[in-house]
């Protein structure tokens, strides 16, 4: 899970976005970003899609089992 938080912090900033406009994106609270970078809760796998999808990148990136 700690992989997922940084790299969702890293795309985030790549990409100068506050928590409040990829909340937007996603269709979710900036709350659930917070929690999401800080591990308090793990995104289901629909919003996990979701993620990958608005970055350009895998599920398999996001989640730390390739690089």
């Amino acid at each position: 899970m700690k992989i997922f938080c940084e790299r969702l912090k890293e795309l985030k900033q790549e990409k100068k976005l506050s928590n409040e406009k990829l909340a937007k994106i996603l269709n979710v609270s900036s709350s659930t970003i917070s929690r999401w970078e800080n591990g308090i809760i793990i995104p289901s796998i629909e919003h996990l899609y979701n993620i990958a999808r608005y970055f350009s990148v895998s599920a398999d990136y996001l989640l730390g089992l390739e690089d």
